[in-house]
């Protein structure tokens, strides 16, 4: 798994999924037999539509939040920058999922995201970079989820080696993008190793990557759903798909800047 919301949690990633088999006399599974189906609500298992619930109100806080972010105080976006990674990262790393804390951060990404946005197309005159920012990433993640669907991608484990080592590889390279943006100039505003058409190809290797990471998602919440994870596990899969989600958006509110600028 590329994403580690994902990766760590054997709900998801195919590692003990699965209630243990239990051996039962005759007599009791006559009597289970019986009894009508149970529904997923009986059996307390997480479904797709718990998934897509609870990633669209997550959506719905990220838009709201963003919104008056832009109109009241586009200077918070540090706030929700530094919030967000926090509360990205105890999410990440809890063994239950939190919904609090997950929608606390996605107060805090519609805190980021308005506030970058507002800086990136007031700061640099660029009217209408967020909303094309916007429709890029729905556009992409419903083609991802077509291909996905459709059987056109397959998530293998050399794929999901590939992305991780690829994923690896770019944050390292975003990390030192950032170091040296504070003993160099930049001409874009995103550092020196994106200016220029090295900025353009950055940007839409950045855009692959996280779409890849789309897919991968997808699969995890495949399995999860396929494995019979608790319905509490339907806001882990909220929160991994959200977190990639987030980060297609600023790739392409960047690189459309770029290409804009």
């Amino acid at each position: 798994m590329s994403n580690p919301v994902f990766n760590r949690d054997p709900m998801f990633n195919g590692r003990g999924v699965g209630a243990a088999q239990a051996t039962v006399d005759a007599a009791t599974l006559d009597q289970m037999y019986a009894q009508p189906s149970a529904t997923t609500r009986d059996t307390g298992r997480m479904t797709y539509d718990d998934v897509i619930v609870r990633t669209a109100g997550m959506l719905v806080l990220v838009v709201v939040t963003g919104a008056a972010t832009w109109l009241f105080a586009p200077g918070l976006f540090w706030v929700g920058m530094i919030g967000g990674l926090v509360l990205g990262l105890v999410n990440a790393f809890k063994k239950e999922p939190s919904p609090a804390l997950i929608m606390a951060y996605a107060a805090f990404q519609g805190v980021f995201l308005g506030g970058l946005s507002y800086m990136i197309e007031d700061g640099m005159d660029l009217p209408g970079v967020a909303i094309q920012a916007v429709l890029a990433t729905v556009t992409t993640f419903a083609a991802c989820l077509f291909l996905f669907r459709s059987g056109r991608v397959r998530v293998t484990p050399k794929f999901t080696r590939w992305l991780f080592i690829a994923i690896a590889g770019y944050a390292l390279f975003a990390i030192t993008n950032f170091v040296l943006s504070f003993f160099m100039t930049s001409e874009s505003g995103f550092g020196p190793l994106r200016d220029g058409p090295l900025g353009w190809i950055i940007g839409l290797v950045a855009v692959g990557l996280a779409s890849a990471a789309l897919i991968v998602d997808f699969d995890a919440i495949k399995r999860g759903v396929e494995g019979g994870a608790p319905r509490k596990f339907a806001w882990t899969g909220a929160f991994g798909l959200v977190v990639t989600l987030v980060w297609l958006y600023v790739e392409f509110l960047r690189l459309i800047a770029i290409f804009r600028d």
